[in-house]
């Protein structure tokens, strides 16, 4: 159990800090796919005004770095755990 919370640090870590510091664009083409999906949520409720987003490229980097930051603690944790230290 101890190394499946490891490895869920890890990927959550990497992802997190993929989105944080916005390598290829990540949280660009996310703002991008959410507004696509709010435009098309909107065209099926037969809505025609142009969607609200809900998160800037700023909130996806700040939310990144959060998921990363947890993912960090956990990693630290867990290996801790696993040394017995």
């Amino acid at each position: 159990m101890l190394f499946l919370l490891l490895m869920l640090g890890l990927v959550a870590a990497a992802g997190g800090g993929w989105v944080a510091l916005n390598i290829r664009g990540a949280a660009v083409s996310l703002e991008q796919r959410q507004g696509r999906n709010l435009e098309l949520r909107r065209q099926a409720q037969g809505r025609l005004d142009s969607p609200d987003l809900w998160m800037t490229v700023t909130g996806f980097r700040w939310l990144g770095s959060a998921v990363g930051l947890g993912g960090m603690v956990l990693v630290l944790l867990m290996t801790l755990l696993l040394t017995g230290a």
